[in-house]
């Protein structure tokens, strides 16, 4: 699971507090407790809140810091303690494979009960490059890895696992979309101001649940599928800036197998093509080439809408992820990404709305921007970085697997190790 998005806190809200000596010795005497609590069963009615325990309940709880022992061994020690004031801040506990960061909040009031916790992040200890592309190449199905230096030549590959294997990459595709849409911005075609009605929708995503035709910015409209990676924002972008505008971008970013990938479909068409009612569609597109792929989709445009996919039937069982997708290589989402960071001018924003990982580690870098995709069967992550000291980098992974779910909590923890120790 996700370690930095199981939500364990309660966020309140007070007036700052000086912090006394009296108060800061409450703060670092419910960090020592920490320690007890992660470690084993027990305990928990006096340490916790009522109201956090009615939101964490006790099972719930014990669940968690079972599987952060799973993970990171047995916790051994009391890391580093920071707070910011009289009732927060940072606490590290120091696991046999790690050190997991929190960030804590306690009530100001005796007996400084702890109202909030929240996982932000874990740093594996002894860890190396090799040891992460180690894991990733490991994991059932397939898996492609790659890290980049970007300058003012072609990104320089630093790690890389099948860097050029062309992987199922879902929602990724959306960079493309935002790619687009900065070039015609920055062209004048566009603004980020203009606005068009939402629509066609797609399903999953807030936006699905908006009045038809809501009129919406392009802005407003690119945030939204790149931050929430909402489907009904992403098939509105693509069809307001044209798919022929959209593809043109694969090969200006240096897609390897542009007709592999070409076109790039809708959400909405590319799930209906995945139900059994429109084999017969799914296999003619997989035989055809871009030219007839586009004239398929056009012809029937009346089967491939939101309204005739079936979400239970794709939600828990990859479907047709090897032949109705969006593929790219880690290589190629370097080059897109190293393109939006020359070209991308207020599409860099928006890209950096949500980092994809934690933000305690997120926060060790200067600029981070991320889009990534999942699906059953598929999993991607694509992250444009800058370090503090001002140079730039790209990483991207995709795991796929035909047969089974993937664990999206350990992938995104493996990128989350990449990352971190690209920032030291």
């Amino acid at each position: 699971m996700r370690l930095w998005s199981i939500l364990l806190s309660l966020i309140l809200t007070a007036l700052p507090m000086q912090a006394s000596a009296d108060s800061l010795a409450a703060y670092q005497s419910r960090a020592e407790q920490l320690l007890r609590i992660l470690a084993a069963p027990g305990g928990e009615s006096a340490f916790f809140s009522t109201l956090f325990l009615d939101a964490v309940p006790v099972d719930r709880w014990r669940a968690i810091a079972a599987d952060l022992r799973v993970q990171h061994g047995e916790p051994l020690s009391l890391g580093a303690v920071r707070t910011d004031s009289a009732t927060a801040g940072q606490v590290e506990i120091r696991y046999e494979r790690a050190t997991v960061g929190f960030t804590m909040v306690v009530a100001p009031q005796a007996p400084n009960l702890v109202v909030g916790l929240h996982i932000v992040g874990a740093r594996t200890a002894n860890d190396n490059m090799d040891k992460v592309m180690a894991e990733i190449a490991v994991l059932p199905g397939s898996t492609a890895f790659a890290v980049a230096r970007l300058g003012n030549d072609a990104p320089e590959l630093l790690h890389v696992h099948r860097a050029d294997a062309q992987m199922a990459t879902g929602s990724s595709f959306k960079l493309y979309v935002l790619a687009e849409l900065a070039r015609a911005t920055s062209a004048r075609e566009r603004r980020w101001g203009d606005v068009v009605p939402l629509g066609p929708k797609s399903f999953s995503g807030r936006l699905m649940a908006w009045p038809d035709h809501a009129p919406m910015t392009l802005h407003s409209l690119a945030t939204t599928m790149i931050a929430e990676s909402d489907n009904s924002a992403s098939d509105t972008l693509l069809t307001a800036l044209g798919r022929a505008k959209v593809d043109a971008v694969l090969a200006a970013s240096g897609h390897a197998e542009v007709d592999n990938a070409l076109p790039i479909l809708t959400t909405a068409e590319a799930f209906a093509l995945k139900m059994p009612a429109n084999a017969d569609l799914r296999q003619r597109y997989e035989g055809a080439a871009p030219p007839a792929r586009r004239t398929l989709l056009r012809d029937s445009a009346a089967r491939l809408t939101a309204d005739k996919v079936d979400v239970g039937s794709v939600a828990e069982i990859p479907t047709a992820i090897d032949s109705i997708e969006w593929f790219a290589s880690p290589r190629d989402m370097i080059g897109l990404l190293d393109w939006l960071r020359r070209h991308g001018g207020d599409a860099l924003p928006i890209l950096a709305v949500n980092p994809g990982i934690a933000p305690a580690d997120a926060k060790r870098w200067r600029y981070l921007g991320y889009k990534g995709g999942s699906e059953p069967g598929v999993m991607a992550m694509n992250m444009l970085a800058q370090g503090q000291d001002g140079a730039w980098y790209a990483v991207s992974g995709s795991w796929n697997n035909p047969a089974a779910r993937v664990d999206e909590g350990r992938f995104v923890a493996l990128m989350t190790r990449a990352l971190n120790l690209l920032a030291e």
